[in-house]
């Protein structure tokens, strides 16, 4: 491969990276508001369309070990591919769990407990996907500390909402049947795995920022 088109081709992998970015978290943003709306049609829109970002995923995942096997990259170049390879792999997990709120919004036909946000925290943790992607383009090593930081913030949200839903099973006195009791259970179920999900999003963003992070300055401190 002549080096220019090497460079062409290292210019290519970050592009489309970054594309991938862009369509995995117009997946997440679906099932968000698949979950709002109790909107079957969008939570089918957002499963199906789960093997578009496993394709694509493939297809880096090809490119990352063509540009490895053929070039035998050094230095910055060789931290660009391993980085990109990570985060590709983060980018699929995060799509993964973008096809689970879409799961869980074809059974979730109620607010049980409104008082636990599940919109905030999701719009949270997607401006910290796109902060993290922001860092891998423009190679902004600072950015990548303050993800890691915002981090805990999303933690805090998490842990709250899921006190909140503790909270207010134990103090709920309008279940008197066993089947109210199994499809509450059920919703509870449901929404916890939701705020789960979305926390591993966040974890998600953070080990973008961090391989972001180590191609940019080689260093490894939010590598976990």
């Amino acid at each position: 491969m002549p080096r220019e088109g090497y460079q062409e081709k290292l210019r290519s992998l970050r592009e489309d990276v970054l594309y991938m970015s862009e369509i995995v978290l117009e997946r997440l943003r679906m099932g968000l508001d698949a979950l709002e709306r109790k909107d079957e049609d969008l939570a089918w829109d957002v499963i199906e369309g789960d093997h578009e970002v496993n394709e694509m995923y493939l297809e880096l995942e090809g490119d990352c070990v063509d540009l490895l096997a053929l070039q035998q990259p050094v230095a910055g170049d060789l931290r660009l591919i391993a980085a990109s390879f990570k985060i590709i792999t983060d980018l699929e997990r995060i799509g993964d769990l973008a096809t689970n709120l879409g799961d869980y919004s074809l059974d979730a036909q109620r607010d049980v407990f409104p008082e636990v946000d599940i919109q905030s925290i999701g719009t949270a943790t997607i401006e910290m996907v796109e902060a993290a992607m922001d860092a891998y383009a423009a190679e902004d090593a600072a950015s990548c500390f303050e993800i890691g930081d915002r981090d805990d913030g999303i933690d805090e949200m998490c842990e709250r909402a899921s006190e909140t839903v503790a909270r207010e099973l134990i103090e709920r006195e309008d279940v008197d049947s066993e089947a109210e009791i199994q499809r509450l259970m059920g919703d509870v179920h449901r929404l916890l795995l939701t705020i789960r999900d979305l926390e591993r999003v966040g974890d998600h963003a953070v080990n973008i920022a961090a391989r972001t992070l180590y191609m940019v300055e080689s260093d490894d401190d939010l590598l976990y």
